[in-house]
């Protein structure tokens, strides 16, 4: 099956070329070009993933992001914002809103399809069933799947990478550095205050006693 993605952006000639060359990948693409037309498309389409400008007429990116993130049936949906955006500011706001990926423009064609297929990788298993672990919270990599107590917990992609590196040595203090190099990249530019948006957002959704930090050094994960 073709994977679905949605394109909103409000000029006409970024519409029309990123979506020949996803076409070309392979992809099913759909598009509009303001918040409240992607609202209503996303809905009638059930996209994969949706690639969102910030700066739009109608209703902008993020508040597109965040009435999407309220529709039950796009719960599983990924949302990157696309944007020439690129301050510290914007991108937690982003992130906020419930993002899984910020993409700064210009960005080349083959590094933007990676991007999507890095994202979208996700959605090429379907687990049967959950693995079984007497842990109270189980990741399984392969299958980009978090359990709590048996119960499945839908994270944006870097907060799965997040959580799958503190999880990957209990008690281990990662240092901000580490964090920073193993989830980003030593390659991507990101505010000082990324890793705490992402680290409370985990706790929102895994309870405040599993991640704990560490004062001026990092964060260390706790069963």
């Amino acid at each position: 099956m073709e994977q679905r993605i949605l394109l909103v952006d409000d000029e006409a000639d970024i519409l029309e070329f990123i979506s020949y060359n996803l076409i070309r990948e392979g992809y099913q693409v759909y598009t509009a070009t303001n918040g409240k037309e992607a609202v209503a498309k996303a809905r009638e389409v059930v996209p994969h993933l949706i690639l969102l400008d910030v700066m739009m007429p109608e209703m902008d990116g993020i508040e597109t992001c965040q009435e999407i993130r309220k529709q039950d049936e796009l719960k599983n949906t990924l949302i990157a914002f696309l944007t020439a955006r690129g301050e510290d500011y914007s991108q937690i706001a982003g992130f906020e809103a419930g993002a899984d990926d910020y993409i700064a423009k210009p960005i080349r064609v083959k590094v933007l399809v990676s991007r999507i297929k890095a994202l979208l990788k996700r959605f090429d298993t379907v687990p049967n069933e959950a693995p079984a672990a007497d842990r109270p919270i189980v990741i399984d990599r392969e299958r980009y799947l978090v359990l709590k107590e048996g119960k499945e917990i839908v994270l944006p992609r870097k907060e799965f990478e997040l959580l799958a590196l503190l999880y990957s040595k209990p008690q281990k203090v990662f240092s901000r550095e580490e964090i920073f190099s193993n989830v980003w990249g030593n390659d991507v530019i990101v505010g000082d205050r990324t890793i705490d948006v992402h680290v409370r957002k985990l706790r929102e959704k895994l309870g405040d006693h599993h991640i704990v930090t560490i004062k001026g050094v990092g964060y260390k994960y706790e069963d």
